[in-house]
């Protein structure tokens, strides 16, 4: 190898070692002044001269990424990378080794993927041009010097997002091969009006982009609590955790070539990562598990954050981490859209439906005693959490833009694995459930039919108890923009629960379903579902709800006949996990009550700390029943699902230096550590943060 130094530049021609021989492939650019080189070897002289002045070094050239204002420019600061990340259809700046009359000799190549490709929009080649362009790649020279030039370079805002090569070479010599000037990772860009992912409101782009910590409602629909979680998006490696992600999906592995090519698209992004985020078929970040048991595992609620899942998940060699629930795989998600650039939040909804056989109708169990039974694949769940997605749908037209639902936790498959969406929420409300994707199921969650039957397991018969179509979706709920209060978002996803509207758009959703029309041996009859009780009942709270306390309720009931009623009922109380499965029975008890026309009884109910501590799951959550038998009537149906708050810790900090490193010495050091960020102190010890809407 003979180097030949020329301005601030290095040419290099590399010889083999055979006699006259000189590799074919010499990587050198020639640009203007005439030139003659002489390499000698082993007594043979190469001897090559051009006309033009100036050149590129084959060897990679010097290259400034302008990283700080290139950062600052594109809303990636907060990453921490030495690379440049920047974002589609908006303009960056690279300065490099360079060049006179740089508009007449040099083109770029940016590329990205396995087999990069025009065709396939993985690859862009352009030259210099006067003006930024709207639908190519373009670069526009921003200035010059003797050694150096620099220019701003711009995507189209629906270029195909990824980790980019970028080249250069001399048009001059079409022979030569391009120098490499680097890499740069490119994501969606919500503050370009051309991205399908823009975003026009500035406080929610800060939101649902940049935003690090979160809060996230769970608890049941009579008892809403939160917690905070660090969802990490920007912390060290996570953008190549992400990137890796799509990398290992089904799609890529099955055609790499294709799968890049469709990475401009956010729906298809989005669709890819809701199956990635769990581990079902694709040996994805988070295995579910809804046992109660977590051998071998975290439990779900010990994690605070996404960073630490997806670190783990990489250093093990990207073997799933044990354990998620919904929660956990919608903030995962979280994170990987928002590190991504799509604009993207978590959504709980009470009293959710999963609604295992697509008719729209959850179907729910009861011995005559009044224990649930677990025997149904439909369910409703305390709370489920999923994600929204903000993005254009250019597949369905402009009315179904905006808000899109996607939910990683594996419930049903969906063209073969487990992934859920992207469902329109505007198509939910409007029961256009023949859309994509999943509308019917995410239709269900949250505006299903309930039906609740006797069943008896010596004969197989089972009886309607009763129905109702207001149960489901409830307080559905996501965090203010820049505050940690509670927004209800029920109405974006339905009309007012009961209204004509509201049952008009659900005959709607039934209809294109072709459930109408359609027999179903499993439904009840007209009337069965027109019969009315004669007695009602509730289950009021009559003491705190916190572990390590007594449980302490009052079964109230009423005849609402003029005649007097004669009631066996038969109670129960089990602990479940949050999905309402359920786990251990707690207590039970029967009781003959006799009510007078009109007449309303209380009974008090109480439930030792002794009889649930050893019972109760990792959710603190209690399932109480009481199945009424009405003498000659219908039987009547009253629950209640319990959630225990944790005790409240109370910390009393002493900012005295003797105190601080007296907590140190005895262990205290990660609480130490907190302490000096509020904020981490917050998303890592969230068992202090308690809030509550009853």
């Amino acid at each position: 190898m003979i180097s030949i130094f020329g301005g601030n530049l290095t040419w290099v021609l590399v010889t083999c070692r055979k006699q006259h021989t000189i590799l074919e492939s010499v990587s050198v650019l020639i640009l203007p002044y005439k030139v003659c080189l002489c390499s000698f070897l082993l007594g043979c002289t190469l001897k090559f001269s051009c006309t033009s002045h100036f050149f590129i070094a084959a060897t990679q050239p010097s290259t400034n990424w302008h990283l700080k204002e290139n950062a600052r420019d594109h809303h990636t600061s907060k990453f921490s990378s030495k690379e440049l990340i920047v974002r589609r259809g908006q303009a960056f700046i690279v300065t490099f080794n360079g060049t006179e009359q740089p508009e007449q000799n040099l083109t770029f190549i940016a590329e990205t993927g396995p087999k990069p490709s025009k065709l396939a929009k993985t690859q862009a080649t352009f030259g210099i041009s006067s003006a930024v362009s709207k639908e190519s790649w373009s670069a526009v020279l921003q200035s010059t010097s003797s050694n150096s030039v620099s220019i701003s370079i711009s995507s189209p805002p629906n270029a195909v997002i990824g980790r980019y090569k970028l080249s250069v070479r001399s048009t001059s010599s079409d022979s030569s091969s391009p120098a490499s000037l680097g890499t740069f990772v490119l994501l969606f860009n919500p503050w370009s009006s051309g991205d399908d992912v823009f975003m026009p409101n500035k406080a929610e782009c800060d939101e649902y982009v940049l935003e690090e910590f979160g809060i996230i409602f769970a608890g049941n629909k009579n008892h809403i609590n939160s917690f905070g979680w660090n969802f990490g998006q920007f912390q060290e490696d996570i953008l190549n955790i992400c990137l890796s992600m799509l990398d290992r999906s089904l799609n890529y592995r099955q055609d790499p070539a294709t799968d890049v090519s469709h990475r401009n698209d956010p729906k298809y992004l989005g669709r890819v990562l809701s199956a990635m985020v769990n581990a079902n078929d694709d040996q994805g970040v988070l295995l579910g598990n809804w046992s109660g048991n977590y051998e071998g595992g975290k439990s779900p609620s010990s994690w605070t954050g996404s960073g630490e899942i997806l670190q783990n998940w990489k250093k093990s060699g990207f073997k799933p981490v044990r354990y998620g629930q919904c929660w956990v795989f919608a903030a995962v998600l979280t994170t990987v859209l928002r590190c991504l650039g799509i604009p993207t939040r978590t959504i709980t909804n009470f009293s959710s439906a999963h609604d295992a056989d697509g008719n729209l109708r959850v179907d729910e169990f009861y011995d005559a005693s009044g224990n649930h039974l677990d025997r149904a694949a439909d369910s409703i769940w305390n709370f489920h959490v999923w994600n929204e997605s903000w993005f254009s749908r250019s597949d369905l037209g402009p009315s179904y833009s905006g808000w899109q639902v996607l939910d990683a936790t594996p419930q049903e498959e969906s063209g073969g694995i487990y992934q859920c969406g992207p469902a329109s929420r505007n198509a939910i409300k409007e029961g256009d459930v023949d859309l994509d994707y999943d509308c019917p199921f995410v239709f269900a969650e949250v505006n299903a039919d309930c039906m609740y039957w006797n069943y008896d397991p010596a004969t197989g018969k089972k009886t309607l108890i009763f129905s109702k179509s207001t149960v489901i979706g409830q307080f559905i709920s996501t965090k203010a923009v820049g505050r940690d209060d509670r927004v209800d978002v029920t109405n974006d996803y339905k009309y007012e629960e009961g209204s004509k509207k509201e049952r008009d758009i659900f005959k709607k959703a039934r209809k294109k379903l072709g459930l109408e029309d359609k027999f179903d041996p499993t439904a009840p009859t007209p009337q069965e579902i027109d019969q009315k009780p004669d007695i009602s009942g509730k289950f009021k709270v009559a003491g705190p709800l916190e572990v390590g306390k007594d449980l302490n309720l009052i079964l109230v009931l009423a005849n609402l006949q003029s005649d007097a009623k004669t009631v066996h009922v038969n109670m129960t109380a089990w602990s479940t996990v949050y999905t309402r499965r359920p786990v251990h029975e707690i207590w039970k008890d029967s009781i003959p009550v006799t009510l007078s026309p009109k007449e309303e009884k209380q009974f008090p109910i109480k439930i030792s700390y002794t009889e649930y501590q050893q019972q109760l799951t990792t959710d603190n959550t209690i399932q109480v029943t009481a199945l009424c038998h009405v003498e000659g009537g219908i039987q009547v149906l009253v629950q209640r699902d319990i959630t225990l708050d944790n005790p409240a810790i109370d910390i009393k900090v002493n900012f005295c230096p003797f105190a601080l490193t007296a907590v140190a010495e005895k262990g205290g050091n990660e609480l130490l550590q907190a302490l000096s960020s509020p904020k981490e102190m917050f998303c890592s010890h969230s068992a202090m943060v308690h809030h509550s809407i009853s």
